[in-house]
């Protein structure tokens, strides 16, 4: 289920993001001082193509330099990018079938805000699920 949910947002919106963050990726690299920068985007924009089935955790490692990292990148990137999440979130969720999307896309509103001192893990299979591959399985019943 997350395999088809992942393709239909990839055609939907997730190419389009992928490309707003690998641009906010480019500029951020083109100063030496901001290359941590282009690497949250690089690795955000990994995320936004793929979003169902993972999430974000806080860095244990991350210290203080994130948070003033955060901020600077909220006021040069991250406002106009969450925003283009809200924006499509709040289309999504016009439709019932496009909730899920939604949800999405406002999960990642949040990341795209203060994305420095995160780190993109796979979510836990629900109980009686298990990972085939890219996609989630049900487990044969145990007796």
């Amino acid at each position: 289920m997350r395999t088809l949910l992942n393709l239909v947002w990839l055609v939907l919106q997730g190419w389009v993001l992928a490309l707003a963050y690998a641009l906010a990726g480019v500029v951020a690299c083109l100063l030496v001082v901001t290359i941590p920068f282009g690497i949250a985007a690089f690795r955000l924009a990994g995320f936004v193509v793929w979003p169902f089935g993972r999430t974000t955790v806080p860095a244990p490692e991350a210290g203080a330099a994130s948070a003033l990292g955060n901020v600077v990148w909220f006021v040069v990137a991250g406002w106009w990018l969450a925003l283009i999440h809200v924006v499509s979130g709040i289309g999504f969720c016009l439709t019932v079938i496009g909730i899920p999307f939604g949800i999405a896309s406002f999960k990642l509103a949040a990341v795209g805000l203060f994305p420095l001192g995160k780190r993109v893990v796979r979510t836990a299979a629900p109980r009686g699920w298990v990972h085939a591959g890219p996609d989630l399985v049900q487990a044969a019943p145990t007796r």
